[in-house]
């Protein structure tokens, strides 16, 4: 990852409803003002950098998932039965404010497009401009976004909008990290994949933020990819007819969708390169799985892997999957294999540090304080 030069900038994409305010029509003074800070001259980390916006990238495509139907619920999770008694209690209905959103780490920024929709969700008439776009680059105490509007909804929306962007962003930023590291002197660079070992509930977000930090998506669901995995080999009493029956039922059904067989030996890899050199098959890619071995000198033995590749001769796309890690990454792509997938990826994500402060300076002195902007 390059990191950015930041300098004084426009904003570069703005989302500006035209819904009234739901705050009413406050008066002119009514806007939140804070007391006056003596102001520093503007470091490098303080200020975003003007570059073109590149395209969003959409969520990932899905016959039922309701993306509304999730934020709502977040949304009425922190709300209860009262919405916020801290709002109510100490700002006016009428009160506008403006937040700015802070990096307080480096990381790869994800969750702009759903936030926007947060946003909205909450309160039609709030604007949000960006000096930055999804997929981009941030350094920590970067300011990145600012919200504007009735203070009341900006608050009720902080919480949900800030979890959803920490998640997407750790996600997106380890997809960045471990692609960029595959892809070092590969000879066929390997796409980065994650599984569906995702938080429940969240499964579209997760995987929406892997395509921002660059990744690629594996399957959403049990619904799109035929995936004959160890269980289902056990049970069918081996891989050549667990993929006789695969390709039975497909013929039947009348349906086309990718098939993928896990495989854990070479010799279950000679099996069914075998039946697929006897038989029509809709075969499309075979997993390689846990061939990668870690040696007690801390170094990494990926024989079997590269052995596996070689057999397979480019007649299908291959996927390594088991002890994919920043550490073994690269080796693993060495190997020539399509595909590298990590379930670490979105089932121990760490979050990347984003705030939304209404007194900005504020708290750029605390996060100075702190090593944290």
């Amino acid at each position: 990852m390059t990191p950015a030069t930041p300098t004084a900038a426009a904003p570069i994409r703005q989302h500006l409803p035209s819904s009234s305010a739901r705050c009413g029509n406050p008066r002119p003074s009514a806007r939140l003002r804070l007391p006056a800070r003596p102001r520093a001259a503007p470091s490098a980390s303080m200020s975003a950098e003007a570059r073109p916006a590149p395209s969003p990238v959409p969520p990932p495509a899905h016959p039922t998932y309701d993306l509304s139907a999730v934020i709502a619920l977040a949304l009425s999770e922190d709300a209860g039965d009262r919405g916020d008694v801290s709002c109510l209690a100490t700002i006016p209905t009428d009160v506008k404010a403006e937040a700015t959103f802070i990096a307080k780490e480096d990381g790869v920024i994800a969750g702009i497009s759903l936030a926007e929709m947060i946003f909205n969700q909450v309160d039609p008439s709030l604007k949000v401009e960006w000096f930055e776009a999804d997929g981009n680059y941030v350094r920590k105490g970067l300011q990145f976004g600012k919200v504007y509007g009735c203070a009341q909804s900006i608050i009720v929306a902080e919480r949900v909008v800030l979890n959803f962007m920490q998640r997407m962003s750790g996600i997106a930023t380890m997809t960045k990290v471990i692609g960029a590291i595959a892809m070092a002197d590969a000879a066929r660079p390997a796409c980065i994949l994650e599984t569906r070992k995702t938080a429940p509930g969240l499964r579209l977000v997760d995987k929406w933020a892997v395509l921002i930090g660059g990744g690629k998506n594996h399957r959403l669901g049990l619904f799109d990819m035929v995936m004959i995995k160890d269980n289902h080999i056990s049970v069918a009493g081996g891989i050549t007819n667990a993929m006789t029956s695969v390709d039975q039922f497909l013929e039947k059904e009348n349906l086309a969708i990718p098939v993928e067989v896990e495989t854990r030996t070479l010799e279950e890899v000679r099996d069914l390169l075998k039946y697929t050199d006897e038989n029509k098959t809709s075969l499309t890619r075979i997993m390689l799985d846990n061939m990668v071995v870690p040696l007690p000198n801390g170094d990494l033995d990926v024989s079997m892997l590269k052995d596996a590749v070689q057999l397979i001769n480019g007649r299908f796309e291959t996927e390594a999957s088991g002890n994919v890690t920043i550490d073994t990454v690269k080796k693993i792509g060495e190997t020539g294999v399509t595909y590298i997938s990590s379930g670490a990826l979105t089932h121990s994500v760490k979050a990347l540090d984003i705030s939304l402060k209404i007194d900005t300076e504020l708290a750029l002195q605390v996060g100075r304080r702190t090593n944290r902007a």
